[in-house]
């Protein structure tokens, strides 16, 4: 793209100036006897009866399709112009849910598994000199398969209880890059305060020999600047800060939801002559993430997380954001009711939201699709997958915390089966053995094996229950020990007492009373705003007056499908004043009264579990 665009890169957090958008009009089919890989759809256009805007899936009326019945195998083609290099050509693929093979002029240039993790080929000997190319993707998405890591997405043709529509194929950008011969194909940072540095890890796709130059700047002031020899294809090496060191002006580069601070980096790989070879833009965030004491920390200090479940759905989109700037605009509407923090919800989000929470000031909770099903072909798909996520995703100083399983799902034994709680553990050190960085969770709500917040979901309606359940440290320790809230133990391995943060990371889900013959989810339902708000307050009034919660995540930011409990609806647009929201949940207010809310509503509050059709 030219610098004159203003489209953001697919790929945020490391670039290069040269790409080529390959969204927009596909030629597309459906495959439902599953007959192309047979017939060799790949090298018979003819095959392509129809039309699709990537990367809207076809279930998603922006797609131009919008058919949300069972169609598990999708083709797509499309033509292009190879981009002008003396070096190689680069096809990345954002997000294929939830298989993908892919052709460039007949020849399979990649497969990949997992719908939710970016995949890149090497298309350079597959390119047609002074020809028109052509690419074709076959992707496989079995909506009945409950071992794929698929999150929210039904497996029932018609979306009931919690689940919404599927998001199948190609869902995130396609895109081309030009590179040179021998290129940087990673590029991770990894900020440490005690010292005032940041580890550099480079890797690149083939053996060098040379120097990677890299430069840090923050606001046009170079602050450390280095060369290291590199022989081989990957490098590892710290540069100091000097200015992080400073006691007067550190906390001027330190990244805090308040004071987003990002240092720019600029990575180049010189050959042996001094000439640059490869160059890359990147940045990080100067921060550690740590617990102590019952506390979360950000730059060692307490931080009180106020959070909101973000499930990153568009009616008319489904997973994928109607358009680039509505990311960002997602992350402004969290900021502006008072936000610090956003849990992502059974999804991987576009690195594009995570780069403005980044830019903007988002603490990020990330998490992964889980799968309904406990196999070795499921632990298989999650592992290999979540791993993937992590390394994408590793560098963003917006992610303060990592969720590889919610609420037992797809463990639903855990509690009685060791296998289950080994995976739940295991997934927990893999984590960090990638990232040492970060808090992580095991099984975010219940059933923790080991953790390092102790994240719970408790949907009461009543301020009496949260104070009696967290309003203190021995009524948190009671509710420890007790099988309570709801009715599944907390803790699988209570001796594991480390300081461990407790949250309520799930509460509220109120929604306005639904329409006769409205389908709807939730948990309770007010008659008018007033009655609404008060709702909201009491809540969040027991959360404050907690003298030993460390933070919380309301249920949820938008309305998704029939599940009406956003505090936006799904249009994103705020079903109350956002000032008198911002109130309640930036810190208890006297605005709306709540006294004896309990009480008082006792009798007429409706707390339901179900769906209203």
């Amino acid at each position: 793209m030219t610098d004159q665009t203003p489209v953001l890169h697919p790929r945020p957090r490391v670039t290069r100036a040269d790409w080529v958008d390959l969204n927009g009009t596909w030629q597309f089919a459906y495959d439902d006897a599953d007959a192309g890989v047979g017939e060799r759809w790949q090298e018979n256009p003819g095959k392509f009866d129809r039309q699709i805007v990537v990367p809207f899936a076809p279930e998603s009326e922006m797609s131009g399709i919008g058919d949300t019945g069972f169609h598990p195998v999708l083709w797509y083609r499309r033509t292009f112009a190879a981009p002008a290099t003396a070096g190689r050509v680069l096809l990345h693929f954002g997000a294929v849910d939830y298989r993908a093979s892919v052709w460039v002029n007949g020849d399979l240039v990649a497969t990949h598994e997992g719908g939710h993790t970016p995949f890149t080929a090497d298309i350079t000997a597959s390119l047609k000199s002074g020809a028109e190319q052509v690419v074709v993707v076959r992707a496989e998405d079995r909506p009945g398969d409950v071992t794929q890591p698929r999150g929210k997405q039904d497996w029932q043709e018609k979306p009931h209880a919690i689940w919404y529509n599927r998001t199948s194929g190609i869902w995130q950008t396609v895109w081309l890059e030009p590179v040179p011969r021998t290129y940087i194909a990673d590029f991770q940072l990894t900020p440490e305060l005690t010292d005032g540095s940041v580890k550099v890890e480079a890797a690149l796709n083939a053996a060098f020999s040379g120097f990677l130059h890299v430069r840090l700047a923050a606001r046009g002031v170079v602050l450390a600047e280095q060369s290291v020899r590199l022989d081989g294809d990957r490098l590892e090496t710290r540069l100091q800060i000097p200015a992080a060191t400073n006691g007067v002006n550190r906390n001027d580069l330190y990244w805090t939801p308040d004071n987003p601070n990002l240092i720019d980096v600029t990575a180049t790989l010189l050959g042996a002559d001094a000439k640059s070879v490869d160059s890359v833009q990147s940045y990080f965030g100067l921060r550690s993430v740590g617990i102590a004491n019952g506390r979360f920390l950000l730059n060692d200090r307490p931080v009180f997380v106020r959070s909101v479940l973000e499930q990153g759905y568009w009616p008319k989109s489904h997973l994928t954001a109607p358009s680039a700037d509505a990311l960002k605009h997602e992350v402004e509407l969290i900021k502006s009711l008072g936000f610090n923090a956003v849990r992502i919800h059974q999804k991987i989000e576009d690195p594009r939201f995570l780069y403005w929470a980044d830019h903007l000031g988002l603490m990020v909770w990330g998490e992964i699709a889980n799968a309904y099903e406990y196999n070795a072909q499921a632990v298989d798909r999650l592992t290999r997958e979540w791993l993937s996520a992590v390394k994408r995703d590793r560098s963003h100083p917006c992610i303060v915390t990592w969720v590889p399983i919610n609420e037992s799902w797809g463990v639903s034994d855990i509690a009685i089966r060791r296998d289950q709680q080994d995976f739940a553990t295991s997934l927990y050190y893999l984590t960090k053995a990638i990232d040492q960085t970060r808090p992580v969770i095991s099984n975010e709500g219940w059933e923790h094996t080991i953790s390092d917040i102790w994240g719970f979901h408790d949907y009461t309606q009543f301020k009496a229950h949260l104070a009696e359940r967290y309003g203190t440290r021995e009524a948190i320790e009671r509710t420890l020990t007790e099988m309570r809230p709801t009715r599944k133990r907390l803790l699988l391995r209570p001796e594991d007492r480390r300081g461990q943060p407790v949250m309520l990371t799930e509460f509220g889900g109120l929604s306005m009373h639904p329409k006769t013959g409205q389908a709807w989810f939730g948990y309770a339902t007010a008659e008018s705003d007033d009655e609404y708000l008060a709702m909201i307050k009491s809540l969040f009034d027991a959360i404050y007056e907690s003298t030993d919660l460390a933070g919380y995540c309301y249920t949820q930011i938008t309305d998704t499908l029939q599940e009406t409990n956003g505090l936006l609806d799904e249009n994103r647009n705020p079903k109350l004043p956002v000032e008198k929201l911002r109130d309640i949940i930036m810190r208890p207010s006297n605005a709306v009264p709540s006294e004896s809310l309990d009480v008082a509503r006792q009798k007429a509050l409706r707390i339901s579990f179900g769906q209203v059709v």
